[in-house]
């Protein structure tokens, strides 16, 4: 994965749970389905080869914060290339947004709110 690829929705949803604060692996889980209303739900296998990737890449880091309740539980942290390409994502998603609008495209929530 090079900082230009796009991300998949995983990724993208893995990088924006770590914008605001440190995380360990179930905590990434309950924070994305939480936040997608259940729409994306990640299994712990699915997270934690995501998470791999993302660390192989540089874009999230193993933090050396251990939880007092269960020493097994690692938490994860958003590198500075992780917050650049995660800001990339979302600037290559509003310019096809903006592509598709201009084509009279809308999604149906917007239909609904016109």
């Amino acid at each position: 994965m090079h900082n230009r690829d796009p991300l998949s929705s995983q990724q993208f949803q893995i990088l924006l749970a770590l914008t605001d604060v440190d995380r360990h692996g179930y905590g990434i889980i309950l924070e994305v389905a939480e936040r997608t209303r259940g729409a994306l739900r990640l299994g712990t296998g699915a997270l934690y080869t995501a998470l791999a990737r993302l660390a192989a890449a540089g874009l999230v880091r193993e933090t050396e914060r251990r939880d007092a309740h269960d020493s097994r539980r690692r938490y994860y942290t958003l590198t500075k290339t992780g917050r650049e390409s995660l800001k990339a994502e979302v600037t290559r998603l509003e310019t096809m947004l903006t592509h598709a609008r201009v084509k009279g495209v809308r999604s149906a929530a917007a239909k609904v709110r016109s």
